[in-house]
């Protein structure tokens, strides 16, 4: 078995986790979203391949959701004194994966290999990718003209209302891993439950990524980030509704459309099954709000099992 899963923070990096714990090391790659990269004093911050990197290796702030656990904000803090930029966190263990990331970067490592690095430092075997070595960022138009992810999420809390996103560099980003290899027993496409817009899209923006769903002989089985009319982190939801799209389960399956084979509900967006099974994607209703290492075992078991049920759709 091999499965290939993509993934944005948070959320996703929990999904992550649980396959990582359920598939050996060459069973499994997780390709990260890097639309969300920026520059910020001088270093170089992935915050989903960070986020991704943290989960897997049993380092991540359970309590706030993103970070290391056990930080420490001194750096931050001093910072401040000098009315320094500090509006992006930086704790003072993550800032070290920063300065060696970047440090590795201008010698001349491509992303690719300086995240594998990063990874085998924290005891990670398991594959984890960004999903091009070349930068796309994504930009979200409001009624101040076009933003950067990092300005709109967390410089201004996600408050403006969003009118268009974009992906820049995308179409001229070419993808991680070397395709025959990546697609050599491939069980399943994995699409960890993260923001659809903001985590996903920008992979799929990079042509070569969305052709190889497209071409896929291995069924593709997402994990729905909202529940109950709501998403459990981030914006998805708030783009939905500033979208005019309803905020269920239905809106993801529409979204991803003919890239999906199998959607994976949570029981509480039980109601919403035969709508999707009418667009001829498959559904597994399941638990999928993940609060421990116990709730994200399962929640990878049963979707790795639920992939094994469904067939690729026929074009």
């Amino acid at each position: 078995m091999r499965v290939v899963a993509l993934s944005g923070g948070v959320g996703g990096a929990k999904l992550a986790r649980g396959l990582s714990r359920e598939l050996a090391p060459d069973e499994l790659v997780v390709v990260c979203n890097t639309g969300d990269d920026f520059e910020h004093l001088g270093l170089t911050i992935c915050p989903d391949l960070d986020s991704v990197v943290y989960a897997v290796a049993g380092l991540a702030d359970e309590a706030r959701g993103w970070g290391r656990a056990n930080e420490t904000w001194n750096f931050l803090d001093t910072l401040r004194t000098m009315d320094g930029e500090s509006w992006f966190q930086l704790g003072d263990r993550d800032l070290a994966q920063h300065v060696q990331r970047t440090a590795w970067l201008r010698a001349g490592e491509s992303l690719q290999e300086v995240t594998s690095r990063l990874a085998r430092a924290h005891g990670i075997r398991h594959a984890i990718v960004p999903m091009s070595n070349q930068p796309v960022r994504t930009q979200l138009e409001t009624a101040n003209g076009w933003l950067d992810f990092q300005t709109y999420f967390v410089r201004e809390r996600a408050a403006p209302v969003v009118q268009a996103l974009r992906y820049v560099g995308a179409a001229d980003a070419l993808a991680t891993l070397s395709w025959p290899d990546a697609s050599d027993g491939l069980a399943a496409f994995v699409i960890c439950p993260s923001n659809p817009y903001l985590s996903i899209d920008p992979i799929l923006a990079v042509p070569q990524w969305r052709h190889r769903l497209q071409q896929r002989q291995a069924p593709v089985v997402a994990v729905s980030p909202i529940v109950a009319g709501d998403a459990l982190k981030g914006c998805a939801a708030k783009l939905l509704r500033e979208f005019d799209l309803a905020v269920n389960p239905a809106t993801i399956a529409n979204h991803y459309g003919d890239l999906l084979d199998g959607l994976v509900v949570d029981q509480q967006d039980a109601a919403f099954a035969a709508q999707i099974e009418k667009l001829g994607i498959a559904v597994l209703v399941a638990q999928t709000v993940m609060r421990s290492d116990a709730d994200r075992d399962i929640l990878a078991r049963a979707v790795l099992e639920f992939a094994a049920t469904i067939d690729v759709r026929q074009s």
